[in-house]
């Protein structure tokens, strides 16, 4: 991979050990301020609300400012937010710094995936998006022992580190990736003046609904588990090991992505397999009742986020206009800001009135048939948006080289990456 994708991989890495402190802010709201559990809730979904426009916010940014700008920005940001909240002195101080960490909060991924996209080939998208998530699992599991270890002391330090970490992987960006290019005097990068509009894309809206529907899962998965094993009698804290098993598989299972009957098989039925591991393995948690079991599920569907995750980044990205790719990356991550904000709801709800089989149950089901939304209805959605984007562009193309009002060459450089598969 090239040296920009192990620069934003161990960037990211570092910033995501230090991300624990999160879970611990309903508590340290309640414990500190004497908050009611309401109000504690109330202020953790408005920092997933203000999540959405933050990714928006990033998107739109680095494509004005420059993607290493946005990235440095998005991080200083989060940083002094969180000392901000480990140092303030009152419920409404808390509150406004917890808005504000929210609103930086997300700054940082549509530029640093814009960037993946750019520094690889198509061929190659997958395994470095892969990768990343590789990082992510590693990191996050760290960061779980880190959380165990300082919040027994003081939640507020919590905050401290996680915005020293913020702050380092700001430094870490500033200083070694390549210096964004220069600007034109509209205030945008020279090379991205065409006009983008990833919500009028009707095959990004196919990967946005569907996206969304797999956020929610993922994040039900976090929210559900712990609550499961407390139903089942268990231990609560032993969803630490399975996520832990899920980090590891997640790991042991890149090579893998380089198999040739991996490597070569086309994005939907990929999709499909990996939604379709999910799916067995959800409901393999609603007939577990040992910890062993419980472990198999979660390997199961693991490899199924393994052939998800990197997969959809890249098809997004492939989608994508020349100049656009922040844009559409930033409009697709929406979907995990609504997961956020609606999955302690559908968890807990599921959780409480249908119980611990049906919860899983009705993951799984839903895990499968957006296996089969992937190859009956989003596949025919963005096969026919790809052909009808690259009818459009070569007219554009034709034209201009014919009027004579811009070489043809610079037309085609605005061709996404999939119409220049089809053309040559």
């Amino acid at each position: 991979m090239p040296r920009t994708i192990w620069l934003l991989v161990a960037a990211r890495a570092i910033n995501r050990l230090g991300a624990f402190s999160l879970p611990f802010l309903t508590v340290l709201i309640s414990t500190e301020y004497g908050a009611s559990a309401t109000a504690a809730g109330a202020l953790s979904a408005a920092f997933g609300l203000a999540t959405i426009p933050s990714r928006l916010l990033g998107g739109r940014l680095a494509n004005r400012l420059g993607r290493r700008r946005t990235i440095v920005l998005g991080l200083t940001g989060c940083g002094l937010a969180q000392l901000g909240i480990a140092t303030a002195g009152s419920l409404a101080a808390m509150a406004a710094l917890t808005i504000v960490l929210g609103l930086a909060f997300e700054l940082y991924e549509p530029p640093s995936q814009a960037m993946i996209a750019d520094a690889v080939g198509p061929a190659e998208r997958v395994r470095a998006y892969s990768l990343l998530n590789a990082a992510l699992a590693v990191a996050g599991t760290g960061a779980g022992l880190i959380a165990a270890s300082v919040g027994r002391w003081d939640l507020r330090w919590l905050f401290v580190i996680d915005a020293l970490t913020c702050l380092a992987c700001a430094l870490i960006v500033r200083l070694a990736l390549p210096a964004d290019p220069a600007r034109g005097p509209a205030g945008r990068h020279r090379e991205r003046d065409e006009p983008v509009h990833p919500w009028r894309d009707r095959a990004l809206w196919a990967m946005f609904l569907s996206g969304t529907v797999f956020a929610l899962v993922s994040m039900q998965i976090m929210m559900a588990l712990p609550l499961t094993l407390d139903r089942l009698g268990g231990e609560p804290a032993d969803a630490g090991l399975l996520f832990t098993a899920s980090a590891l598989t997640i790991v042991a299972a890149q090579p893998a992505l380089r198999l040739r009957c991996l490597a070569e098989l086309s994005d939907f039925p990929t999709l499909a397999l990996g939604y379709s591991l999910l799916g067995i393995g959800t409901a393999g948690y609603a007939v577990a009742h040992t910890l062993p079991l419980f472990v198999l599920a979660t390997v199961v569907w693991s490899l199924g986020e393994v052939l998800v995750m990197g997969r959809v980044l890249s098809v997004v990205a492939d989608l994508a206009p020349s100049g656009g790719t922040d844009r559409y990356l930033a409009t697709y991550g929406v979907s995990w800001g609504i997961a956020t904000a609606a999955a302690p709801v559908t968890a807990t709800q599921l959780l409480e009135r249908a119980g611990v089989a049906l919860l899983w149950g009705v993951t799984a089901g839903t895990c499968l048939a957006l296996a089969a939304a992937q190859l009956l209805v989003v596949k025919p959605l963005i096969t026919r948006g790809r052909a009808r984007t690259c009818r459009d562009v070569r007219g554009a193309t034709f034209s201009a080289s014919t009027q004579e009002t811009a070489p043809a060459a610079a037309s085609a450089a605005a061709f996404p990456e999939h119409c220049r598969r089809r053309a040559g």
